[in-house]
């Protein structure tokens, strides 16, 4: 019974919170606090300062610390499920839909327009990345360091996380 209940106290803040973690947070607050009754607000506080001083999306911390808490490891599995499912189902309705309709021409048109778009976001992405690069370590080692990433990936083949470990290994150790 306690797993259904951290399954509901997360799965629909999750649902109601639109906007993701800080939009969902008074509603796990209401679900923890006042409905459940397993921490006081002080208590709730407290892991809402933990989640914010952590990296990632907060509502999956505070769901997998508080589901510690109450119902152990599994407890945990249970609130961070329940904090994903539902925007979980939802992809997979949206892409289910996707995938019906990929014949339509109107959804090939979207696509093709759609690319462009992404190929620019990445590249001043991209960009952004090399100019701050160039202005913290210098214009002859972000070159260098492109060439030779370049050279690994496309002429020899080496996958990119390999690339980006020997990157952080000379950036950590040499700079």
């Amino acid at each position: 019974m306690i797993y259904w209940e951290i399954f509901l106290a997360f799965f629909i803040p999750g649902i109601l919170g639109y906007g993701g973690g800080p939009a969902s947070i008074p509603l796990v607050e209401n679900e923890v606090v006042s409905r459940y009754g397993w921490m006081d607000v002080q208590q709730f506080s407290e892991v809402l300062a933990l989640g914010n001083s952590l990296p990632g999306p907060i509502a999956t911390k505070m769901a997998g610390y508080i589901g510690y808490e109450v119902g152990g490891p599994l407890g945990a599995f249970v609130g961070v499920f329940a904090t994903v499912a539902p925007s979980l189902i939802l992809v997979i309705i949206l892409l289910s839909i996707l995938y019906k309709y990929k014949d339509s021409p109107k959804v090939k048109r979207m696509t093709l327009y759609v690319r462009p778009v992404i190929g620019i976001l990445l590249g001043v992405m991209a960009w952004r990345f090399f100019s701050e690069s160039y202005v913290n370590i210098g214009l002859l080692q972000t070159a260098l360091l492109s060439l030779i990433s370049y050279l690994l990936m496309e002429k020899f083949k080496l996958h990119p996380a390999f690339v980006i470990g020997g990157a952080l290994v000379y950036g950590g150790f040499l700079l």
